[in-house]
């Protein structure tokens, strides 16, 4: 059920299915920091919750989700239950996991913890919908290994954020397609905040489609630029 990572001369993970690199070796993880959490607003949107529930269309070596755990567990405020659903269809080796963590630049020791954490559990993953607790309960993690549309069609939750965050719109294009973004828009409301390093044209009609009211912001380099939204129908 794996699928295979393959690793660069300087440590930047590619994909062979789809001829895209996962992230860089060197921006990676300010991208994820910056594009996503920041994207999202957070911490200040979960600040102070009963609960928190984000959704994440490509999980891939769960860069993004270990940060967002890093930055909850550094906040003194942050929400009391964070459910963070990701859904991924072609789930990678748990030992890829921690390999993207550890070569991280600038390292981040907290982060890397997290990794190992997160890959022994990875041991027990199958196809379909799992749920994972870490930090005592507080933080659970619902995994959908499977197709993007149908994993969102048997969702049930209701989203604050979303990453979008799935290889290049031209390289993996059911990931960014208008009955995926409609599925996604189906799991948010009113306020629901969107981000993704995703400008593309398409991307944008299609999110203005689905709901969403959609903004550029300055990127991440090489990026110039990168994309929030926000889920607002009456705005349409």
């Amino acid at each position: 059920m794996h699928e295979p990572v393959l690793w660069s001369d300087d440590n930047s993970p590619h994909s062979p299915r789809f001829g895209d690199v996962y992230r860089s070796r060197a921006g990676g993880l300010v991208q994820a920091q910056t594009v996503f959490v920041g994207g999202c607003q957070l911490p200040q949107r979960w600040r102070g919750a009963p609960r928190f529930c984000l959704l994440e269309t490509g999980f891939g070596l769960g860069l993004n989700f270990l940060a967002t755990w890093a930055a909850w567990q550094a906040d003194t405020g942050r929400c009391a239950s964070l459910h963070y659903v990701a859904i991924e269809a072609y789930p990678v080796p748990a030992a890829d996991l921690l390999r993207s963590a550890q070569a991280l630049v600038p390292a981040e020791p907290a982060l890397i913890a997290h990794a190992g954490v997160l890959a022994q559990a990875w041991h027990a993953l199958r196809p379909g919908l799992q749920d994972f607790y870490f930090a005592d309960g507080a933080l659970r993690l619902t995994l959908a290994i499977g197709p993007v549309l149908a994993m969102l069609q048997q969702l049930d939750c209701v989203a604050d954020a979303v990453y979008l965050d799935g290889f290049n719109p031209a390289k993996n294009p059911e990931m960014w397609s208008q009955p995926t973004l409609d599925a996604v828009a189906a799991h948010c409301r009113p306020g629901s905040v969107l981000a993704s390093y995703s400008v593309a044209a398409p991307v944008r009609a299609a999110l203005k489609h689905a709901g969403f009211s959609v903004r550029r912001r300055p990127g991440v380099p090489p990026k110039w630029q990168r994309l929030e939204a926000n889920w607002a129908p009456a705005m349409r």
